[in-house]
Protein backbone atom coordinates (compact mmCIF):
# COMPACT_ATOMS: atom_id res chain seq x y z
CA UNK A 1 0.00 0.00 0.00
CA UNK A 2 1.31 3.62 -0.84
CA UNK A 3 1.82 6.16 1.97
CA UNK A 4 0.74 9.37 1.49
CA UNK A 5 2.35 11.75 3.31
CA UNK A 6 2.55 10.40 6.68
CA UNK A 7 4.31 12.71 9.16
CA UNK A 8 5.03 10.38 12.58
CA UNK A 9 7.70 11.39 15.46
CA UNK A 10 7.92 8.92 18.32
CA UNK A 11 9.29 9.74 21.46
CA UNK A 12 12.39 7.86 22.69
CA UNK A 13 11.25 5.24 24.84
CA UNK A 14 7.94 4.95 24.09
CA UNK A 15 5.43 2.47 22.58
CA UNK A 16 3.65 3.00 19.26
CA UNK A 17 1.32 1.19 17.62
CA UNK A 18 0.39 1.87 13.96
CA UNK A 19 -3.40 0.65 13.65
CA UNK A 20 -5.51 -0.31 10.50
CA UNK A 21 -7.26 -2.27 8.22
CA UNK A 22 -5.22 -4.16 5.80
CA UNK A 23 -3.91 -1.89 3.02
CA UNK A 24 -3.62 1.14 5.43
CA UNK A 25 -0.03 1.29 4.78
CA UNK A 26 1.10 0.43 8.11
CA UNK A 27 2.97 -2.59 7.01
CA UNK A 28 4.95 -0.03 4.58
CA UNK A 29 5.50 2.39 7.14
CA UNK A 30 7.17 0.00 9.51
CA UNK A 31 9.36 -1.60 6.49
CA UNK A 32 10.64 2.29 5.84
CA UNK A 33 11.78 2.10 9.51
CA UNK A 34 13.16 -1.06 8.68
CA UNK A 35 15.32 0.15 5.88
CA UNK A 36 13.47 -3.00 3.58
CA UNK A 37 11.30 -0.23 1.17
CA UNK A 38 12.80 2.87 0.31
CA UNK A 39 10.38 6.35 0.58
CA UNK A 40 10.31 8.31 -2.69
CA UNK A 41 9.82 11.29 -0.77
CA UNK A 42 10.75 12.80 2.46
CA UNK A 43 13.27 11.36 5.24
CA UNK A 44 13.57 9.34 8.01
CA UNK A 45 15.40 10.67 11.56
CA UNK A 46 16.88 8.63 14.78
CA UNK A 47 17.66 11.11 17.09
CA UNK A 48 18.21 14.19 14.41
CA UNK A 49 20.36 12.18 12.19
CA UNK A 50 19.30 11.11 8.97
CA UNK A 51 19.05 7.54 8.19
CA UNK A 52 16.82 7.68 4.84
CA UNK A 53 19.25 5.99 3.09
CA UNK A 54 21.03 3.74 5.27
CA UNK A 55 20.89 0.25 4.07
CA UNK A 56 18.95 -2.10 7.01
CA UNK A 57 21.89 -4.01 8.44
CA UNK A 58 23.64 -0.18 9.42
CA UNK A 59 20.78 1.00 11.24
CA UNK A 60 20.56 -1.91 13.97
CA UNK A 61 17.12 -2.06 14.86
CA UNK A 62 15.74 -5.42 16.16
CA UNK A 63 12.88 -6.56 14.67
CA UNK A 64 10.19 -9.49 15.44
CA UNK A 65 7.74 -10.80 12.67
CA UNK A 66 4.58 -12.67 12.66
CA UNK A 67 5.97 -16.07 12.23
CA UNK A 68 8.81 -15.94 14.55
CA UNK A 69 11.74 -16.97 11.84
CA UNK A 70 13.37 -19.10 14.12
CA UNK A 71 15.86 -21.19 12.77
CA UNK A 72 15.15 -24.77 13.57
CA UNK A 73 17.83 -26.59 13.47
CA UNK A 74 19.08 -23.87 16.48
CA UNK A 75 18.83 -24.37 19.85
CA UNK A 76 17.02 -21.58 21.94
CA UNK A 77 20.30 -20.13 23.21
CA UNK A 78 21.95 -20.15 19.49
CA UNK A 79 18.64 -18.84 18.00
CA UNK A 80 19.36 -15.53 20.88
CA UNK A 81 22.59 -15.82 20.55
CA UNK A 82 22.92 -15.69 16.08
CA UNK A 83 23.02 -11.69 16.33
CA UNK A 84 25.68 -11.69 18.70
CA UNK A 85 28.41 -14.11 16.44
CA UNK A 86 27.26 -11.96 13.60
CA UNK A 87 28.64 -8.58 15.80
CA UNK A 88 31.97 -10.54 16.42
CA UNK A 89 31.36 -11.14 20.14
CA UNK A 90 33.49 -13.78 21.69
CA UNK A 91 31.91 -16.82 23.00
CA UNK A 92 31.86 -15.87 26.89
CA UNK A 93 30.24 -12.09 26.17
CA UNK A 94 27.50 -14.23 23.64
CA UNK A 95 26.90 -16.55 27.03
CA UNK A 96 26.48 -13.49 29.13
CA UNK A 97 24.03 -11.65 27.04
CA UNK A 98 21.89 -14.78 26.43
CA UNK A 99 21.88 -15.86 29.12
CA UNK A 100 20.48 -12.51 30.74
CA UNK A 101 18.08 -12.23 28.01
CA UNK A 102 16.43 -15.61 28.67
CA UNK A 103 15.68 -14.28 31.99
CA UNK A 104 14.18 -11.27 30.84
CA UNK A 105 11.73 -12.70 28.70
CA UNK A 106 11.06 -15.59 31.72
CA UNK A 107 12.61 -18.64 29.27
CA UNK A 108 15.34 -19.75 31.88
CA UNK A 109 15.84 -23.67 31.49
CA UNK A 110 14.94 -23.45 28.12
CA UNK A 111 18.53 -22.99 26.60
CA UNK A 112 19.07 -26.49 25.06
CA UNK A 113 15.62 -26.71 23.49
CA UNK A 114 14.50 -26.56 19.67
CA UNK A 115 11.67 -24.73 18.19
CA UNK A 116 9.92 -27.38 17.48
CA UNK A 117 9.67 -28.18 21.04
CA UNK A 118 7.95 -25.02 22.17
CA UNK A 119 4.82 -23.75 22.02
CA UNK A 120 3.73 -20.85 20.00
CA UNK A 121 4.25 -18.35 22.90
CA UNK A 122 7.77 -20.01 23.80
CA UNK A 123 8.72 -19.45 20.07
CA UNK A 124 7.12 -15.77 20.45
CA UNK A 125 9.66 -14.77 23.39
CA UNK A 126 12.74 -16.30 21.75
CA UNK A 127 12.10 -14.47 19.02
CA UNK A 128 11.76 -11.18 20.98
CA UNK A 129 14.93 -12.09 23.12
CA UNK A 130 16.83 -12.53 20.02
CA UNK A 131 15.66 -9.00 18.89
CA UNK A 132 16.60 -7.65 21.60
CA UNK A 133 19.94 -9.20 22.72
CA UNK A 134 22.26 -6.92 20.64
CA UNK A 135 20.38 -3.85 22.66
CA UNK A 136 19.65 -2.27 19.63
CA UNK A 137 17.66 1.56 20.13
CA UNK A 138 14.22 0.66 18.01
CA UNK A 139 12.29 -2.85 18.23
CA UNK A 140 9.60 -3.08 15.44
CA UNK A 141 7.44 -5.85 15.69
CA UNK A 142 5.29 -6.74 12.17
CA UNK A 143 1.93 -8.57 13.88
CA UNK A 144 4.14 -10.39 15.98
CA UNK A 145 0.92 -11.95 18.41
CA UNK A 146 -1.47 -12.60 15.44
CA UNK A 147 -0.68 -16.20 14.85
CA UNK A 148 -1.45 -16.96 18.65
CA UNK A 149 -5.12 -18.15 20.14
CA UNK A 150 -6.51 -14.96 21.67
CA UNK A 151 -6.18 -16.58 25.47
CA UNK A 152 -2.45 -16.74 25.00
CA UNK A 153 -2.74 -13.59 22.25
CA UNK A 154 -3.61 -11.63 25.45
CA UNK A 155 -1.46 -13.49 27.77
CA UNK A 156 1.54 -12.12 25.98
CA UNK A 157 0.10 -8.67 25.45
CA UNK A 158 0.26 -8.31 29.22
CA UNK A 159 4.42 -9.65 29.38
CA UNK A 160 4.86 -7.68 25.92
CA UNK A 161 4.43 -4.19 28.09
CA UNK A 162 5.89 -5.30 30.62
CA UNK A 163 9.02 -6.18 28.78
CA UNK A 164 9.18 -2.98 27.40
CA UNK A 165 8.79 -1.04 31.17
CA UNK A 166 11.46 -3.39 31.87
CA UNK A 167 14.15 -2.58 28.78
CA UNK A 168 12.54 1.34 28.23
CA UNK A 169 13.43 1.10 24.46
CA UNK A 170 11.14 2.54 21.62
CA UNK A 171 9.08 0.35 20.37
CA UNK A 172 7.16 0.11 17.18
CA UNK A 173 4.33 -2.04 16.83
CA UNK A 174 1.84 -2.99 13.63
CA UNK A 175 -1.68 -4.36 14.21
CA UNK A 176 -4.90 -4.56 12.70
CA UNK A 177 -6.08 -5.94 16.31
CA UNK A 178 -8.21 -2.52 18.07
CA UNK A 179 -7.94 -4.56 21.66
CA UNK A 180 -4.31 -5.05 21.28
CA UNK A 181 -3.42 -1.54 20.39
CA UNK A 182 -5.06 -0.04 23.44
CA UNK A 183 -3.79 -2.45 25.59
CA UNK A 184 -0.24 -2.13 24.62
CA UNK A 185 0.17 1.41 23.19
CA UNK A 186 1.69 4.43 25.08
CA UNK A 187 0.09 6.04 21.79
CA UNK A 188 -1.33 5.05 18.75
CA UNK A 189 -1.86 5.87 15.26
CA UNK A 190 -4.86 5.13 13.04
CA UNK A 191 -4.11 4.46 9.45
CA UNK A 192 -6.21 4.44 6.73
CA UNK A 193 -5.48 4.39 2.42
CA UNK A 194 -2.34 5.12 3.44
CA UNK A 195 -2.74 8.45 5.65
CA UNK A 196 -2.77 8.92 9.62
CA UNK A 197 -6.09 9.73 10.21
CA UNK A 198 -5.20 10.63 14.30
CA UNK A 199 -2.08 9.84 16.61
CA UNK A 200 -2.47 9.83 20.25
CA UNK A 201 -3.03 8.49 23.84
CA UNK A 202 -5.40 4.95 23.62
CA UNK A 203 -7.87 6.61 26.27
CA UNK A 204 -8.16 9.86 23.86
CA UNK A 205 -8.51 8.08 20.97
CA UNK A 206 -11.16 6.45 22.24
CA UNK A 207 -12.87 9.04 23.90
CA UNK A 208 -12.40 11.53 21.43
CA UNK A 209 -12.27 10.38 17.95
CA UNK A 210 -12.02 12.87 15.44
CA UNK A 211 -13.76 11.18 12.31
CA UNK A 212 -16.50 8.28 11.80
CA UNK A 213 -13.93 5.97 10.77
CA UNK A 214 -11.82 6.67 13.96
CA UNK A 215 -15.17 5.84 15.89
CA UNK A 216 -15.95 2.57 14.43
CA UNK A 217 -12.55 1.52 13.62
CA UNK A 218 -11.02 1.91 17.06
CA UNK A 219 -14.40 0.17 18.63
CA UNK A 220 -17.95 -0.01 17.93
CA UNK A 221 -20.30 3.40 18.00
CA UNK A 222 -24.27 4.48 17.34
CA UNK A 223 -24.15 7.19 15.02
CA UNK A 224 -26.53 10.00 15.11
CA UNK A 225 -27.21 12.86 12.91
CA UNK A 226 -28.68 15.72 13.43
CA UNK A 227 -28.62 19.13 13.26
CA UNK A 228 -28.07 22.25 15.39
CA UNK A 229 -31.04 23.99 17.11
CA UNK A 230 -29.79 25.70 20.18
CA UNK A 231 -26.77 27.25 20.91
CA UNK A 232 -26.26 28.96 24.52
CA UNK A 233 -25.55 27.64 27.82
CA UNK A 234 -23.71 24.58 28.56
CA UNK A 235 -24.80 22.87 25.95
CA UNK A 236 -26.52 21.97 22.35
CA UNK A 237 -30.04 21.13 21.41
CA UNK A 238 -29.37 18.97 18.49
CA UNK A 239 -32.52 17.32 16.39
CA UNK A 240 -32.09 14.15 15.39
CA UNK A 241 -35.31 12.68 13.54
CA UNK A 242 -38.03 14.29 15.48
CA UNK A 243 -36.91 14.29 18.88
CA UNK A 244 -34.37 16.80 20.27
CA UNK A 245 -31.42 15.57 22.14
CA UNK A 246 -29.02 17.60 24.21
CA UNK A 247 -25.33 17.14 24.07
CA UNK A 248 -22.41 19.06 26.17
CA UNK A 249 -21.11 21.95 24.14
CA UNK A 250 -17.66 21.19 22.53
CA UNK A 251 -14.93 22.96 22.69
CA UNK A 252 -15.37 24.10 18.80
CA UNK A 253 -18.96 25.29 18.73
CA UNK A 254 -20.65 24.31 15.64
CA UNK A 255 -23.05 27.00 14.25
CA UNK A 256 -26.76 27.10 14.50
CA UNK A 257 -27.97 25.41 11.72
CA UNK A 258 -25.13 23.38 11.09
CA UNK A 259 -25.76 19.62 10.18
CA UNK A 260 -23.93 17.64 12.28
CA UNK A 261 -22.51 13.58 13.31
CA UNK A 262 -22.34 12.15 16.77
CA UNK A 263 -20.37 9.38 17.61
CA UNK A 264 -21.76 7.23 20.85
CA UNK A 265 -20.74 4.67 22.39
CA UNK A 266 -22.55 1.27 23.14
CA UNK A 267 -21.81 0.68 26.76
CA UNK A 268 -22.36 4.59 27.27
CA UNK A 269 -26.10 3.59 26.94
CA UNK A 270 -27.84 3.26 29.92
CA UNK A 271 -31.24 0.79 29.82
CA UNK A 272 -34.21 1.19 31.93
CA UNK A 273 -32.85 4.42 33.08
CA UNK A 274 -33.99 8.00 32.54
CA UNK A 275 -31.05 10.69 31.51
CA UNK A 276 -30.94 14.01 29.65
CA UNK A 277 -31.23 11.99 26.65
CA UNK A 278 -33.95 9.31 26.80
CA UNK A 279 -36.46 7.28 24.49
CA UNK A 280 -37.68 3.86 23.68
CA UNK A 281 -36.23 0.80 21.51
CA UNK A 282 -37.38 -2.83 21.05
CA UNK A 283 -35.62 -5.83 21.38
CA UNK A 284 -34.46 -6.99 17.99
CA UNK A 285 -31.35 -8.97 19.35
CA UNK A 286 -29.52 -10.00 22.67
CA UNK A 287 -26.00 -11.61 22.44
CA UNK A 288 -24.35 -12.56 25.86
CA UNK A 289 -20.65 -11.86 26.07
CA UNK A 290 -19.49 -13.21 29.71
CA UNK A 291 -19.15 -9.89 31.37
CA UNK A 292 -21.89 -8.13 29.25
CA UNK A 293 -24.79 -8.25 26.89
CA UNK A 294 -24.85 -6.73 23.41
CA UNK A 295 -28.06 -5.40 22.42
CA UNK A 296 -29.95 -4.45 19.44
CA UNK A 297 -32.90 -2.12 19.52
CA UNK A 298 -34.90 -0.55 17.13
CA UNK A 299 -35.55 2.97 17.70
CA UNK A 300 -36.81 6.27 16.44
CA UNK A 301 -33.01 6.94 15.43
CA UNK A 302 -32.88 3.47 13.63
CA UNK A 303 -30.96 0.52 15.24
CA UNK A 304 -28.63 0.77 18.11
CA UNK A 305 -26.29 -1.44 19.91
CA UNK A 306 -26.26 -0.95 23.86
CA UNK A 307 -23.83 -2.90 26.18
CA UNK A 308 -24.50 -3.38 29.50
CA UNK A 309 -22.72 -5.42 32.27
CA UNK A 310 -24.54 -8.75 32.79
CA UNK A 311 -23.54 -8.24 36.68
CA UNK A 312 -26.29 -6.70 38.68
CA UNK A 313 -28.48 -5.66 35.20
CA UNK A 314 -30.92 -2.83 35.56
CA UNK A 315 -32.75 -4.73 33.32
CA UNK A 316 -32.35 -8.63 31.52
CA UNK A 317 -33.26 -7.74 27.76
CA UNK A 318 -35.26 -10.29 26.21
CA UNK A 319 -36.37 -9.86 22.18
CA UNK A 320 -39.77 -8.13 21.43
CA UNK A 321 -39.60 -6.11 24.72
CA UNK A 322 -39.94 -2.27 24.89
CA UNK A 323 -37.75 -0.46 26.98
CA UNK A 324 -36.19 2.43 27.86
CA UNK A 325 -32.62 3.75 27.53
CA UNK A 326 -31.10 6.71 28.05
CA UNK A 327 -27.14 8.58 28.37
CA UNK A 328 -25.92 11.94 29.53
CA UNK A 329 -25.52 15.37 27.65
CA UNK A 330 -21.74 14.47 27.50
CA UNK A 331 -22.00 10.31 26.20
CA UNK A 332 -21.45 11.64 22.63
CA UNK A 333 -18.78 12.81 20.74
CA UNK A 334 -19.31 15.00 17.41
CA UNK A 335 -17.31 13.68 14.91
CA UNK A 336 -16.14 14.49 11.29
CA UNK A 337 -18.11 12.61 8.77
CA UNK A 338 -15.68 11.03 6.42
CA UNK A 339 -17.76 8.18 5.21
CA UNK A 340 -15.02 5.89 5.83
CA UNK A 341 -16.56 4.00 8.79
CA UNK A 342 -15.65 -0.11 8.29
Amino acid sequence: MAVAGADLAVEGGSFLTLLGPSGSGKTTILMMIAGFTEPTAGRLLLDGQDITDLPPEKRAFGMVFQGYALFPHMNVAENIGFPLRVRGLSRAARDERVRATLDLVQLTGFADRLPKQLSGGQQQRVALARALVFEPALLLLDEPLSALDKKLRAELQEELRALHRRVGRTFINVTHDQEEALSLSDEVAILNHGRIIQKGAPGALYEHPRTRFVADFLGKSNFLRGVVREVGGAALGIQCEGLRLRHSAPAARPALGEEVLLSLRPEKIALAQDGDNALEGRVVSVSYLGAGHAVVLETPLGAMRVHQPAWRAAVAPVEGDLIRMAWAADAATIVEDDDAAV
